[in-house]
């Protein structure tokens, strides 16, 4: 059995246990890859870099900029979020939204999950279990709302809502405007999950989410109603580690098909109407993935980078040269794809044959969050939380 230290220093969290054995007697020590050598076929390029706070340290945080109207928007763990100018990387508006605790000191907010923005809105999940709306122009803060539990999935706007995941297994709906509670639906959990919540992906009205439970379920946005849920991962194995199936990564629908990739799991093409499997390949990863011209871009689990076909799941190419490596979730940007890794590295892959052509050093407190394509540039955030902007 393979674990990464990341497991299990952030990834579990376990709801009730009890007179269970989480691992066999033998546990392999997995040991990171060396860094390739890459001879760079080009050299990207840092248009700018600005910190935004602390960044997230050593926790397991996803917390991940986004952009619109040639803005970037970014946030640490603490509470401080920043609007940046896409071009200069100069900072527009800055708020922290922890909280006065005394006189002296101050209640962090514990930001997590991920940044959202739509409609004039900045939308900010928290470990508090709050959600925020800031607003575009200067960071005033429009509502928060007390969510059923921890917030640690990017939030969702949709259809005048804002989809939250929380950490116990709930999906609600909020009202984008006031933040008003609309509907909650339990997707139920198992006792021990991965510390991880799906975002849903939205289509035709509908909500698709996945669950810790091995599910991928379809909601009726504007009811709160369940449409279908298909399992794609099955318990297996003999501790609670193997057994381990949670489905944190977000379902992506192209033409009528949901790609959903689980933990310990499958990697499935599922019906939008039916929910019905129409294939599935034994493949599992905690890292959100891509379907772009009939290809699908994965990092499983144990840090491959892969690339499938969308109709059937036939490998086309696979890179193994960054095992254990800790990657993120990939990027498409300028026909290469991009991951970077927890020594602070960016790779650069051709989508063709997975080869490298580039590699980039660009922070030592090491990458976690997903890489960011706005417009013409690739936005990462480190864990330390400076902001760097590069271009092909």
């Amino acid at each position: 059995m393979q674990l990464r230290k990341t497991l299990l220093v952030g990834l579990l969290s376990v709801t009730f246990l009890s007179g269970c054995s989480w691992f066999s007697s033998e546990t392999d020590v997995v040991t990171m890859s060396p860094l390739p050598k890459v001879e760079n076929q080009f050299t990207p390029n840092k248009v700018w870099s600005t910190s935004v706070g602390d960044g997230v340290g050593e926790f397991y945080s996803h917390l991940r900029p986004t952009w619109q109207d040639n803005r970037i928007y970014a946030a640490d763990r603490m509470g401080v979020v920043k609007a940046m100018d896409a071009d200069s990387g100069d900072v527009v508006w800055s708020v922290n939204l922890a909280e006065k605790d005394g006189w002296f000191s101050h209640k962090t907010a514990l930001l997590s999950g991920g940044l959202a923005v739509s409609g004039g809105k900045v939308f900010v999940g928290s470990e508090r279990a709050v959600v925020y709306a800031l607003s575009t122009e200067d960071g005033a803060e429009a509502w928060k709302t007390t969510v059923a539990g921890e917030a640690i999935s990017r939030p969702v706007i949709s259809d005048g809502l804002v989809l939250i995941h929380t950490s116990n297994g709930m999906l609600q709906a909020l009202d984008e405007a006031d933040g008003s509670i609309k509907w909650t639906v339990n997707l139920d959990m198992p006792s021990l999950t991965l510390r991880g919540e799906s975002a849903p992906a939205t289509a035709f009205g509908a909500a698709i989410v996945g669950g810790d439970n091995g599910r991928v379920s379809a909601i009726m946005m504007q009811q709160g109603q369940m449409i279908w849920q298909q399992r794609v991962a099955q318990p297996m194995g003999s501790t609670e580690i193997d057994r381990l199936n949670d489905v944190d990564t977000t379902p992506v629908v192209v033409d009528g098909v949901v790609y959903s990739l689980g933990y310990n799991g499958n990697l499935a093409a599922l019906d939008l109407r039916s929910g019905q499997i129409q294939w599935k390949r034994e493949m599992g990863s905690v890292n959100d993935f891509i379907v772009d011209a009939g290809r699908i871009y994965v990092v499983d689990q144990d840090d491959r980078v892969a690339a499938l076909s969308a109709d059937g799941g036939v490998s086309l190419w696979k890179q193994s040269d960054l095992l254990h490596r800790n990657l993120t979730a990939p990027a498409l940007y300028n026909g290469y794809l991009v991951v970077g890794d927890s020594e602070g590295y960016l790779h650069w892959l051709n989508t063709d044959d997975g080869r490298f052509v580039a590699q980039q050093e660009v922070d030592s407190s090491g990458l976690l969050s997903a890489p960011l394509v706005a417009s013409d540039k690739l936005i990462i955030q480190a864990r330390g939380g400076k902001v760097y902007a590069f271009t092909r």
